[in-house]
């Protein structure tokens, strides 16, 4: 799987458990939001169409699909093409035997596991959902970085010390970052979903516009059932197909999961050894440095050319302290060598941040600067650092979905945004923006507030 499959993987099977933390607190099925390019919406980076239908009858009690078209618009998502693949989904999987059987899988293998399976049709809406995001970045920091979990951190550091010392020998990579993931996606094993990732795999390579990627999860889920590295009431998480504590995805726990205590079994759920270890391979493999931290909080100065706040532009520390920023509470840096980039989270309002190598590393298990900065700043204080020092714009609100489409919209009509407008801020959004703000000589920090739309409004 390439780079970008593999960041949306991420994205799919990780973040929306945040969104599951945060929204609807101890529900193991609550992670079924999601299928967003960007979780944290404004902060970084309905169904249409089609008559009513009667929608597919629920099973267990869960929520049924809507029988309506996807809001992606995509073909495969119109309601018709999602029952006309239903319909032929035994067809589907059986299709895939040929392919199965290359990858080694036996043929009782592949019988026994899809005997009887049938599609998760509410998967359909979740793949396409358009939730609406308002909180901001120091809301989701007050909510995954709280007392509560910093204490359950320091009690499964304590716990299994000997596998995370084991772990931290082996593979070079740090503790409390291994902890702080395993706080962060599932909330200490308490939100890992409870879909059989089995299912919602073939449903996904069967039917809708993820089919050639989810069958490569599928083939790979089989894999590890037939195998034994796990068994099929382990194998359940997310709509997505993450499971275990940290939240892979099945071709993530091919490339990624190690057997470290010797037992003939990869059990990243169930196994603490394995769970520690695999998570640390993961981050090793990804390109981790030992002994490297992730980044540090920064007092950027006034009348700041915040145009080079831009993840692209890497300096040396030394060359960004010549140009003004300094290290939050007058610490000094410990290796003014380090290439790093600048966040502006929050605009220049906000505290800044020199991102390093581990950063970027953090942003490849989830690709949100939003979840990398919560991972970074939650294993910073589980080893005993403080809160961040500078305070956030708590005065400003995150915009709406509406809002940030109409923003979008008006930044395209003075000639500053060339994307097409989907109320999502991105790279793209923050550099039209920016360009707005020089041009009206205000701070160009690409923050989307609700100030800049009022600007913007001409009001």
């Amino acid at each position: 799987m390439d780079r970008s499959m593999r960041q949306t993987a991420a994205f799919l099977a990780g973040a929306v458990l945040i969104a599951a933390a945060i929204l609807v607190p101890g529900r193991a099925d609550a992670q079924s939001s999601g299928g967003l390019p960007d979780l944290f919406g404004g902060i970084f980076s309905g169904p249409g169409g089609g008559s009513p239908a009667p929608s597919t009858p629920a099973t267990g009690g869960a929520k049924p699909w809507s029988g309506e078209d996807g809001a992606s618009g995509h073909p495969l998502m119109s309601a018709a093409a999602i029952r006309q693949a239903a319909a032929n989904f035994d067809n589907c999987v059986a299709s895939m035997w040929p392919d199965a059987a290359r990858r080694r899988i036996s043929q009782q293998s592949f019988e026994h596991f899809t005997a009887g399976m049938s599609p998760d049709l509410r998967i359909m809406d979740l793949l396409d959902a358009q939730p609406e995001f308002t909180k901001s970045i120091w809301d989701y920091l007050d909510i995954l970085v709280n007392d509560t979990r910093l204490a359950k951190g320091r009690e499964i550091l304590a716990k299994y010390k000997a596998q995370f010392e084991a772990t931290e020998k082996a593979y070079g990579v740090d503790r409390y970052v291994i902890a702080a993931i395993w706080g962060i996606e599932s909330n200490y094993s308490t939100q890992m979903g409870d879909r059989s990732v089995l299912q919602s795999t073939a449903t996904l390579a069967c039917i809708g516009r993820r089919q050639g990627y989810f069958k490569d999860e599928f083939l790979t889920a089989l894999e590890i059932l037939h195998r034994g590295d796990l068994r099929p009431d382990q194998l359940r998480g997310s709509w997505a197909g993450a499971f275990g504590p940290t939240q892979f995805m099945p071709t993530a726990f091919k490339r990624y999961a190690v057997d470290a205590d010797g037992d003939g079994r990869r059990d990243v759920v169930d196994n603490p050894a394995d769970l520690i270890a695999s998570t640390a391979n993961n981050l090793k493999k990804d390109g981790w440095q030992t002994g490297q931290t992730w980044g540090y909080e920064v007092v950027v100065p006034r009348n700041f050319n915040y145009m080079l706040a831009d993840r692209a532009r890497a300096m040396t520390i030394a060359q960004w302290e010549n140009l003004g920023i300094r290290r939050a509470a007058g610490q000094a840096f410990p290796h003014p060598t380090e290439k790093a980039y600048l966040l502006a989270p929050a605009g220049a309002e906000g505290p800044g941040f020199l991102m390093l190598q581990n950063f970027r590393v953090i942003m490849k298990y989830n690709p949100a600067e939003a979840y990398a900065l919560a991972i970074g700043h939650f294993a910073d204080r589980l080893r005993g650092g403080q809160p961040f020092v500078q305070p956030w714009p708590r005065q400003e609100r995150e915009l709406s979905r509406g809002e940030r489409l109409e923003l979008q919209q008006l930044l395209a009509q003075r000639g500053f945004y060339r994307g097409t407008p989907d109320g999502q801020i991105g790279g793209q959004t923050r550099e039209a923006l920016r360009s707005f703000q020089a041009s009206i000589g205000a701070p160009a920090d690409g923050f989307a507030s609700s100030d800049m739309l009022e600007r913007l409004r001409g009001r």
